[in-house]
């Protein structure tokens, strides 16, 4: 097997070599190879997409992949795309389906860590900002976690925490001393300068998503006074020296119509953005503010929007909350990622403070398999409708069940809340966007049974 991956890894180098020659020429001749080389049709759908994007050259979609070689440094695009490709989407997926098949558990695609609780900043809603410098990982433990991933198939990592680049020497170590994955982080930004960068050129396999809360006084009421500025001198050394970064934006109640304004996603790709994480509220703690959620009828503007935008901007884009059609629905413990704390606790994902495991004293495999993550493998999808796919915030009541029944404690550092007080706070935003989200859910299903005929299999979601 090592020796066929090997041999995989360097069929693909070639190919990126030929691609660098004349990327308007060559990409389409590169996919037809792509075809033969995926041979369990691993990424059939996909390659289909990216061959229809080719055939447009006024695309945005185009722009946007020819962006990636007019704007970023050849040597960080050729191991990032070597890395996420082939590692990522190719082998290492394929090793996590025979995983998941063999130890009857969830394997993660990705898998996201807190190397520590300290943050420079103290933005308004954020959990991380009460814990203060409390909780670290050490090396040795990151650097064990990556091991036990990549012999499971994860070569995906991202961390946040806190603010990660507290940690910066240890995460350009673990990108040095394991440079067939892929590392990024959900960082504030205000600590990226030119050294840094730098570094980025050196290693080649890590890339930031920024978190930007809108402008300049959006972003500064949230993180200080200040903040939007750094945030745009590290965006301009990374596009300076020609180093891909994307943006993580939250939206909220007092945010949501400027983060999905045309204005703001054309000034995110005039600073040199290639993707955007969105992310909604989520009300985590006995300090969450309540009334930051965004209403049913912002989210549903964000739904709307960001699939406006995919057919006109050359910017990739993820909705976690409203893309569940894409993915099957909550993507969260160990489906296609799971969250690590500071602490060392395994969690379901970044937004849910309960575990039964810590990697101090359980395999990430036997993680996998405990009471709390079953439970995800064996209840997901929450919703029949896939525009409802969190056990929290749109089905309450659910990641109750599971937390009691595990036997998972609160991970919380200090104000302990039941995963019950949790989900009560959803309640009244749950019901608010049922109604919505299944009537978009009808909408999108007709349509789809409308682009396809009298084909039935679009007539719902097929695991």
């Amino acid at each position: 097997m090592a020796i066929i991956e090997s041999m995989e890894a360097f069929a693909v180098k070639k190919a990126l070599a030929y691609m660098d020659k004349d990327p308007e020429t060559n990409l389409p001749k590169l996919l037809d190879w792509f075809d033969r080389f995926d041979m369990k049709n691993t990424l059939e759908k996909e390659r289909s997409v990216v061959r229809q994007v080719l055939e447009n050259k006024d695309s945005n979609w185009y722009k946007l992949i020819m962006s990636l070689w007019k704007d970023i440094d050849s040597g960080v695009r050729n191991r990032l795309f070597e890395n996420f490709i082939v590692n990522g989407c190719l082998l290492g997926y394929q090793r996590q389906m025979e995983n998941k098949k063999k130890y009857n558990c969830n394997v993660p695609w990705a898998i996201l860590m807190d190397p520590t609780s300290a943050c420079n900043l103290q933005c308004t809603g954020c959990w991380a900002a009460e814990y203060g410098n409390h909780m670290n990982l050490t090396y040795e433990e990151m650097a064990s976690v990556v091991k036990q991933g990549v012999k499971l198939g994860t070569y995906v990592y991202l961390f946040t925490g806190g603010e990660p680049m507290v940690r910066k020497k240890d995460i350009i170590r673990l990108c040095e001393e394991h440079p067939d994955c892929v590392f990024s982080t959900f960082t504030n930004g205000t600590l990226i300068d030119e050294a840094f960068a730098d570094e980025m050129l050196r290693v080649k396999n890590f890339v930031p998503a920024i978190s930007i809360e809108g402008f300049e006084e959006a972003t500064d009421s949230r993180r200080g006074d200040g903040t939007y500025q750094k945030i745009v001198n590290a965006m301009t050394i990374l596009k300076e020296k020609k180093l891909p970064f994307g943006i993580s934006c939250c939206y909220t109640s007092a945010n949501a119509e400027v983060i999905g304004s045309e204005e703001y996603f054309d000034q995110m790709i005039e600073m040199g953005a290639k993707f955007a994480w969105f992310f909604t509220y989520m009300p985590v703690g006995k300090g969450a503010v309540k009334e930051l959620m965004a209403t049913a009828e912002q989210r549903e503007m964000m739904y709307h929007k960001i699939r406006e935008y995919r057919s006109t901007k050359p910017l990739f884009t993820v909705d976690f909350w409203n893309d569940g059609e894409y993915v099957g629905g909550c993507i969260a413990g160990g489906r296609c990622y799971l969250h690590i704390n500071a602490n060392g606790d395994i969690e379901p994902c970044a937004f849910i403070h309960y575990s039964d495991s810590n990697i101090r004293e359980k395999t990430l495999l036997e993680a996998y398999q405990s009471p709390l993550f079953m439970g995800y493998h064996d209840n997901q999808p929450w919703n029949d409708n896939m525009l409802r796919p969190c056990p929290v915030l749109d089905n309450p009541g659910r990641l109750t069940a599971i937390v009691e029944k595990s036997g998972a404690k609160s991970t919380d550092y200090q104000n302990l809340e039941t995963a019950k007080e949790f989900s009560d706070k959803c309640v009244e935003t749950a019901e608010n966007w049922a109604p919505v989200a299944d009537r978009l859910w009808r909408e999108s299903q007709i349509a789809k049974t409308e682009a396809c005929g009298s084909c039935r299999r679009c007539s719902g979601y097929t695991q």
